[in-house]
């Protein structure tokens, strides 16, 4: 074993008169592990939260929405054009609007016209069925009323359940000789899901094209909903598209529709990040301060090594391998603990939340590897820097002024 580590841990490990300086150098060690333990957890929380946001979101919702101002007459021929853009994997009409839904009780509800045959391949709505499914959304006949399917939240709200009819009632009327009555139409109920995302959950239907157009009031498709094989291409493709295919398109991703929720969390990560990491600096103050303790307890011991040779770099390197261990073991245990812990947190689902405020039931934590390197890095660096001043303290110590009063 070298020298100068011999000498550290001897000092780490000091007994009898030295065990305030031991102490001292535990509390230190146990400052840093928390200090790390409490950011990875942090850091694990908000990208576990961001991560699990967007899922949803784009579970729920498209990757690109292509408008065109005028209406889309014949979606199918806009449909065959967008997935032969590079890049896109699905495509499908849509048409939304608004109308109060009536069941046991009324509530507000966003009624989205959809071909069912086409939506599946854009949104994760099929596999969110939890009762019924999308077939029965377009009547095998006439006399057959048409189907919608409601998010789970909604379908408690109202009272209702798979079979039960519904009433819509939309804004826009039709005229009559008593002026503009509302439109109002019947529904049976052929599905319930559940997308997780509770805005969708609790205030979203679905009808098929042909419906969703007859309570929008109008005979083309509002817009063309697009899936990507990689979400984060979504800004490049929708300029691709609108470049391509003309002036009379209008895109827009959805990295637009949802800035400031990430902006928001990202945010919040940063801020959180760093003011759990002034805990990793308090204990690096404490590394200073053991080690400054530390030296004005050896200060005879500095002298009697500096006499019998020991140069002044073999003094310093003493010092900053004491506190370079203190920060070492403080991050892998904090690393590791850390890491365990977001592990537990997740995989059991301890901490729950109310999803109506939060949009998720618990709290999700999802460490990533950069961000583990980030802080074990960061953490031993600080420990270090700490360990400069008093190392070279110790290195300038004069054998002559520390003997002459021994």
């Amino acid at each position: 074993m070298p020298f100068e580590l011999q000498v550290a841990l001897r000092y780490l490990l000091a007994k009898r008169r030295q065990v305030f300086i031991s102490v001292i150098s535990l509390v230190s060690t146990l400052g840093v592990t928390v200090g790390v333990m409490a950011l990875i957890i942090a850091l694990a929380l908000m990208t576990g939260l961001q991560g699990e946001l967007q899922a949803r979101i784009l579970g729920s919702g498209a990757h690109v929405y292509v408008y065109k101002p005028a209406g889309i007459v014949s979606y199918t021929e806009e449909v065959e054009k967008l997935r032969a853009v590079p890049g896109v994997i699905g495509a499908a009409p849509a048409v939304v609007g608004k109308a109060m839904i009536s069941g046991l009780s009324d509530d507000f509800v966003g009624v989205k016209g959809i071909d069912p045959s086409l939506e599946t391949g854009v949104t994760d709505l099929g596999t969110a069925m939890k009762e019924g499914g999308l077939t029965g959304l377009s009547p095998a006949t006439e006399d057959e009323l048409p189907g919608i399917v409601l998010g789970q939240e909604l379908a408690k709200s109202i009272g209702v359940k798979v079979g039960d009819s519904v009433r819509l009632t939309t804004p826009s009327g039709s005229l009559t000789p008593m002026g503009v009555m509302p439109r109002m139409r019947r529904f049976t109920v052929v599905g319930v899901f559940r997308m997780g995302l509770y805005e969708t959950d609790s205030s979203m239907g679905f009808v098929d094209v042909e419906r969703g157009m007859l309570l929008a009031g109008t005979d083309r498709v509002e817009h063309i909903e697009v899936k990507l094989a990689n979400p984060y291409d979504a800004p490049r493709v929708a300029d691709q598209i609108a470049e391509s295919f003309g002036p009379d398109y209008v895109t827009q991703d959805w990295t637009d529709i949802n800035q400031e929720l990430y902006s928001a969390l990202m945010l919040e990560k940063i801020g959180m990040g760093i003011g759990i990491g002034l805990i990793v600096a308090v204990a690096a103050l404490n590394i200073v301060a053991s080690l400054i303790l530390l030296v004005m307890e050896k200060t005879r011991d500095i002298a009697i090594l500096k006499t019998m040779g020991a140069s002044s770099r073999s003094i310093t390197l003493i010092f900053l391998l004491q506190g370079s261990i203190i920060g070492t073991i403080g991050t892998v245990v904090g690393a590791i603990g850390g890491t365990v812990l977001s592990y537990l947190l997740d995989r059991y689902r301890v901490i729950t939340i109310p999803s109506d405020i939060y949009q998720v039931s618990y709290l999700p934590f999802k460490l990533l590897p950069t961000d583990l390197a980030a802080v074990v890095v960061g953490a031993i660096v600080v420990c270090f820097l700490a360990t400069l001043y008093p190392s070279r303290q110790a290195a300038r110590l004069d054998p002559a002024q520390a003997l002459r009063y021994e």
